[in-house]
């Protein structure tokens, strides 16, 4: 499919009880299979290039995509809302989705904290729809406290996950991630990116350019969904 061959549509949706509103984007190709709920990371929106180059990405492999903000990135402060209200976004965000792409089997997660409060708010209660996770850098540890603690809840979510893991991630040492998989039996899958750091990135002497690791991403996440799908017709 051509790469421009999608469409993409800017709004803006409440934020299920408060009075706040938050901006998102729907990006939609032609022959869309599904539909990937996109939480950005603490320290960045949801235009960050990173979340823009995967929707791109993920149009090309038939994946439609909704990407949108916390109030407080939408509002320009730094710090992170207070867990409830991340937690709230995220069920607003997954009802849109529903609601203007509804047709679409559908599944959620995001980068970094974005998937990690995507994880927290379907162990506490289901989230509507959501056959599925997808963790881009799961922050499994702050840099240079390793320990597994933000994983706990991850035993109450009964969904299939997908892992996305740099080797080289501060957040999520490898010897520490992998059991955590393990740990989750046949509702994990971990997908390594060799040399990648939280932001997937890779050292110049690898050889290997952020074009080709984005692609493996996408490749990683379609062929992951089109699993979830296979199992769900079953």
């Amino acid at each position: 499919m051509a790469a421009d061959a999608r469409d993409i549509t800017d709004f803006r949706f409440p934020i299920s009880g408060t009075s706040l509103q938050v901006s998102g984007a729907l990006t939609v190709p032609r022959d869309a299979r599904a539909l990937y709920a996109i939480a950005h990371g603490a320290g960045a929106g949801m235009n960050h290039p990173f979340l823009i180059g995967l929707a791109a990405g993920l149009a090309t492999a038939g994946i439609a995509s909704i990407r949108y903000q916390f109030p407080y990135m939408e509002a320009g402060r730094r710090r992170p809302d207070p867990p409830h209200l991340l937690e709230a976004s995220i069920r607003s965000a997954v009802a849109v989705a529903r609601e203007r792409c509804g047709g679409l089997p559908l599944v959620a997660g995001g980068k970094s904290m974005g998937g990690r409060m995507t994880s927290a708010a379907a162990a506490k209660e289901k989230l509507s729809g959501v056959q599925g996770l997808i963790f881009l850098g799961f922050p499994l540890h702050p840099p240079g406290k390793p320990g597994i603690e933000r994983a706990n809840h991850l035993d109450s979510v009964d969904l299939p996950m997908l892992f996305l893991q740099g080797t080289r991630d501060s957040f999520a040492r490898p010897e520490l991630m992998l059991p955590v998989c393990d740990s989750l039996g046949s509702r994990a899958r971990l997908h390594v990116v060799e040399g990648g750091d939280h932001s997937f990135k890779v050292l110049k002497r690898s050889g290997r350019t952020d074009t080709d690791v984005m692609q493996e991403l996408v490749t990683a996440i379609s062929e992951w969904v089109d699993g979830v799908l296979e199992r769900s017709a079953v």
